[in-house]
């Protein structure tokens, strides 16, 4: 299911006038939707004490995923920047959550990134539709957290696929 381009510029204009938190706080409803849309069973932890803001569950297996959201490119550059970490500049670790998952406003898409992917990073910059940058392949990459059943249901085993 695909937004009209007016009903997604409405909803960057209302992110535009929100403050950082709220603005979060709609890109996690937006990521519920969209995971719900494609089948998974998600959760909401009660409170914000993990760093966590969402469980995705898919048959036995439960993902934790941390959602990032950007609003507009970085000044005079043609990527988004995400930052990769939590507050106090704290970077995300296995330990915590297994995606992260980033919404780029302006362009109403997804990446679904494997935790081991950003763990080393304070941010990253994506290119939508760039051959060159690194992050293009875990565009709308949803099937990653449908781990085979052969495979050990991990984010690490995802990040190993997603790189072959």
């Amino acid at each position: 299911m695909s937004f009209s381009q007016e009903t997604i510029a409405n909803e960057l204009l209302h992110a535009v006038n929100l403050n950082c938190k709220h603005r979060g706080e709609l890109a996690e409803l937006a990521f519920m939707r969209k995971a719900a849309t494609l089948g998974f069973a998600i959760a909401k932890p009660w409170g914000d004490s993990d760093r966590y803001d969402v469980v995705v569950r898919v048959a036995r297996v439960f993902w934790r995923v941390q959602v990032k959201s950007v609003l507009a490119k970085a000044h005079g550059t043609p990527y988004y920047r995400v930052k990769t970490s939590g507050s106090g500049h704290t970077r995300y670790s296995a330990d915590e959550i297994d995606f992260l998952v980033v919404y780029i406003f302006p362009e109403d898409i997804w990446y679904v990134l494997p935790v081991a992917l950003v763990e080393d990073h304070q941010g990253i910059c994506v290119t939508p539709g760039s051959k060159r940058s690194l992050y293009e392949q875990y565009r709308e990459a949803w099937g990653l957290m449908r781990p085979a059943a052969s495979e050990p249901a991990t984010a690490q085993a995802a990040a190993a696929v997603a790189r072959t």
